[in-house]
């Protein structure tokens, strides 16, 4: 059976319509990094309230009594990642099962996954919002840095990925 994708022309543009829809209605454009932020904070504030109200970042993260989940941030990650189960069983492309090579065990390749996760949150951070982001919502209000962030995503993902290549886990 043929694997089923959408029109990558097609996509691009709804995406586009996602972007611009989201910046009309929330003032802001997209971005990920934000919802984490939110889970973690939520999370500090249930195990440690004390440490929360003692430091800064979180007392900023927490206004006025209001949770964090509430906001819009993580329902746009709770919606990507139904749209994604949704695709996936539409297009008859949905497996539970784990992908690697033979010569690495399926532990390394979950280990692999959740350390480059943690690593790309933690340069989300450091960079003030996640990549894609950047990226998307830069181009989309036709900043040059947004833009730049495009070319180095894309630019260093391809300078490096010859020498990575075989060492896929």
């Amino acid at each position: 059976m043929k694997t089923r994708y959408m029109n990558p022309y097609l996509a691009g543009f709804l995406l586009g319509l996602v972007l611009l829809a989201t910046v009309f209605i929330t003032g802001r454009g997209l971005g990920a990094s934000g919802a984490l932020k939110s889970v973690v904070t939520s999370t500090v504030w249930a195990v440690a309230p004390g440490h929360a109200a003692k430091t800064a970042f979180f007392q900023s993260a927490h206004p006025e009594g209001q949770s964090p989940l509430m906001e819009w941030l993580v329902f746009e990650a709770l919606g990507v990642l139904l749209g994604a189960f949704l695709s996936g069983v539409i297009s008859d492309r949905l497996t539970f099962t784990l992908e690697h090579p033979p010569h690495v065990k399926s532990w390394v390749r979950v280990a692999g996954a959740f350390a480059g996760g943690a690593l790309f949150g933690l340069g989300s951070q450091f960079g003030r919002g996640c990549t894609s982001g950047a990226a998307l919502s830069g181009m989309a209000v036709l900043s040059a840095g947004g833009f730049l962030t495009m070319l180095a995503i894309f630019g260093s993902a391809y300078a490096v990925a010859y020498f990575f290549r075989k060492l896929w886990i």
